[in-house]
């Protein structure tokens, strides 16, 4: 019998998809972490040397960033880390505030133990970062467990919509959470609340609790950005 071995194209075609995936996941982590703040110029050259790449990944992780709503290509200036506006953030806010109820009420009326179980595992390993005074870990975990709440919902769509939309606000959250010392254990504490109103199985109680949770978060969001660019009103709901 004879095999029939794919052709040189063909592996450097897979060989090439799996670098541009590894380069696009490293960029989008440096971008999520803030080790690539707004405004950031991305060089396709540094890039690759600093990665270990040929420049055809780094360009197509660059075109998927961009159309995942990180990065913007600017005529003859090249590549940057998007700056999301404040405006912007206020509207993605408004939509995560009707997910994320929609959220709280579905898990009240049929998250199963093991699920709550999770959300209380991650709370407790939040707790655990911020008595550590480990910012940037709590704030990775933040994400993990809202995350782990759309995921429960068991609604892929959702859950892909939802990762849309932290991507876009991460700029703006990875600094209301690390910009000041107040923030992290109010967060903490709004988490707990979380996932004691849908342990409750009280929807309506677990939808009101979430909601005011992502409302508390925009708070965050203007102060942090009102005390970095000192805007006029920035820090008031």
């Amino acid at each position: 019998m004879t095999t029939v071995s794919p052709s040189s194209n063909a592996i450097e075609l897979l060989q090439s998809q799996s670098l541009t995936t590894l380069v696009q996941h490293e960029l989008e982590r440096q971008i999520m972490a803030g080790e690539l703040m707004p405004g950031a110029k991305l060089n396709e050259i540094e890039v690759a040397g600093r990665l270990g790449v040929s420049r055809g990944p780094v360009r197509e992780a660059f075109r998927a960033l961009e159309e995942a709503g990180l990065l913007r290509t600017e005529k003859n200036r090249g590549v940057f880390v998007r700056v999301v506006s404040l405006q912007e953030a206020e509207e993605i806010y408004e939509l995560r505030a009707v997910l994320d109820e929609y959220v709280g009420r579905t898990l009240a009326e049929r998250i199963t133990i093991d699920q709550l179980n999770g959300l209380r595992e991650i709370v407790e390993a939040m707790h655990a970062a911020n008595r550590s005074g480990d910012a940037e870990a709590y704030y990775r975990l933040n994400l993990s467990f809202h995350e782990a709440m759309v995921a429960a919902v068991g609604n892929r769509k959702l859950l892909e919509t939802y990762r849309g939309l932290v991507k876009e606000l991460n700029l703006f959250r990875h600094e209301a959470l690390t910009a000041s010392a107040e923030a992290a254990p109010a967060s903490e504490r709004e988490h707990r609340e979380i996932v004691s109103a849908i342990a409750s199985r009280d929807s309506e109680r677990a939808a009101q609790v979430v909601r005011e949770h992502v409302e508390r978060g925009r708070a965050r969001m203007r102060q942090a950005r009102g005390q970095r660019t000192g805007e006029p009103g920035a820090g008031r709901e």
